[in-house]
């Protein structure tokens, strides 16, 4: 007998397959303020926000990227990520350069002390995430990347401005 949670694709009818990826945003709003209470509990470490945090690592993946660009990689407004990018430029971990392809938007890189600092964040994190527990395999976790990117997509088009 066959559990309905794992039918094959082919049998989910667009309504059960909207009510299954309800339970995901269940999960990942909760999850969301976890991560963040946990990210903002181990700040005094680093001495960052999250969102400091999150203009650091997405400038360690990215390379140099303008306050607009980072705002719209990260679905924020571009004020809130002004306020980050002015925040950790106090603390010496991002600087300003000019920006060839646009005069007026300077480009945002990090500093060497940003990147020691995004190195020890993200070293701390992959220690945590080492625990995960439930005989999670590499195929699970390539499947829920997947269906949160198409989830992702779906909202893309939503103005964060």
């Amino acid at each position: 007998m066959k559990d309905d949670r794992t039918a094959a694709p082919a049998e989910r009818s667009p309504d059960e397959l909207a009510e299954r990826l309800t339970e995901v945003f269940d999960l990942v709003g909760p999850l969301y303020r976890r991560v963040h209470r946990k990210v903002e509990q181990a700040a005094p470490i680093e001495g960052l926000s999250v969102g400091v945090r999150a203009v650091l690592d997405l400038l360690r993946t990215q390379g140099p990227m303008t306050v607009p660009q980072m705002g719209r990689a990260q679905a924020l407004s571009r004020q809130f990520v002004q306020r980050m990018v002015n925040d950790a430029a106090r603390l010496g971990l991002v600087e300003s350069v000019a920006n060839p392809a646009h005069r007026r938007s300077s480009l945002i890189r990090l500093t060497g002390p940003g990147r020691a600092a995004i190195g020890a964040v993200r070293a701390r994190e992959h220690a945590l995430l080492r625990r995960v527990d439930g005989d999670l395999t590499l195929a699970d976790v390539d499947a829920c990347l997947r269906v949160l990117g198409a989830m992702h997509a779906l909202f893309e088009d939503v103005d964060v401005d």
